[in-house]
């Protein structure tokens, strides 16, 4: 509908800005940091690469003095897994730690709620060449990487997003995969174990975060049929389900969608699990499903964008 008047904003409400660790923070090999995907990337003359970027590793009080100036309630910004895992898992960097301790102080000093991505396209290099998000060991190395950050930052940390642009990693995977691009078998099995590491932290950030609001981060947009012929229109509602609905119907049914199953089954694209074998299109009893015993069908613990909705709104009961 278009208005006649405007609403005005609510006084609680979140004016924020965004970044993630590896476009502003630098410092890509200080204090411990083990390297990520994206410090492999050698931009052409002329273009900064990601080694010092915005120097906020170094300068993050200034910027944080300057969102207070501008009036900014919150700050979204993405913490570098390889950061506080060099090698993906195992030995922490107490080093990065206290970096992102020092971070979520200064902003909540400034009265800006911190909202945390726990993974923002930087994949550390050590699990990227024991095979990435190809090899379901990484579902694991997320869920160790989540707890450490729901246990040393939930104190404080509120609103937690998952996985940053899922669907961008998939649909526009060359950033995500230097050296060679997988092929869209791979990328739909990279973008189901996605799924299921997302669903596993959700879960455990509901059980050692308070009061915890957490989602995925899935890049949405409409898409239109360039004219009103009705293969357009199909066109347009087959490349919606695939780059849209699949994201979302997985975040909140814990399941595919079926349009975008039966285009997987097409191409022979469908991903590996042990209840694929039975062509189960659900979470359910099932090898991926985060087995808390209490469905059959659709896992009523899988976060959903309608409750983080609702969490944000302050309405969800749980």
């Amino acid at each position: 509908m278009f208005y006649k008047q405007l609403k005005e904003f609510p006084q609680d409400f979140l004016w924020s800005a965004s970044t993630s660790a590896y476009q502003v923070e630098g410092a890509y090999n200080e204090d411990g940091k083990g390297l990520s995907i994206q410090d492999l990337h050698h931009p052409t003359n002329g273009i900064t690469d990601f080694k010092v970027a915005s120097d906020h590793y170094h300068r993050f009080k200034e910027d944080v003095a300057l969102m207070a100036k501008l009036g900014l309630k919150a700050y979204r910004f993405s913490i570098s897994w390889s950061r506080v895992l060099p090698e993906g898992k195992g030995e922490i960097n107490e080093k990065g730690i206290e970096f992102y301790n020092q971070l979520i102080n200064e902003l909540i000093k400034c009265h800006i709620e911190p909202i945390v991505t726990i993974y923002h396209f930087d994949l550390p290099l050590a699990l990227y060449n024991r095979g990435g998000w190809n090899n379901r060991e990484t579902i694991d190395a997320f869920v160790e990487y989540s707890k450490i950050l729901f246990e040393r930052f939930g104190d404080r940390v509120k609103y937690w997003l998952t996985i940053n642009e899922q669907n961008v990693m998939i649909n526009h995977p060359n950033a995500m995969n230097p050296g060679k691009v997988p092929t869209k078998k791979e990328l739909y099995q990279q973008c189901h174990n996605m799924f299921v590491a997302s669903a596993k932290a959700t879960i455990l950030c509901h059980e050692i975060v308070e009061n915890g609001k957490i989602g995925p981060a899935p890049n949405i947009t409409a898409i239109y049929p360039e004219k009103c012929n009705p293969s357009d229109v199909i066109a347009s509602d087959n490349w919606e389900s695939i780059r849209c609905w699949l994201y979302l119907d997985i975040a909140v049914y814990g399941r595919y969608n079926s349009l975008v199953w039966a285009y997987l089954e097409e191409k022979g694209w469908t991903p590996q699990g042990e209840y694929y074998n039975n062509l189960t299109k659900t979470f359910g009893k099932a090898s991926d499903c985060v087995e808390c015993g209490q469905c059959e069908g659709v896992c009523p613990q899988h976060l959903s964008i309608i409750q983080y909705l609702k969490d944000v709104a302050g309405h969800f009961e749980k």
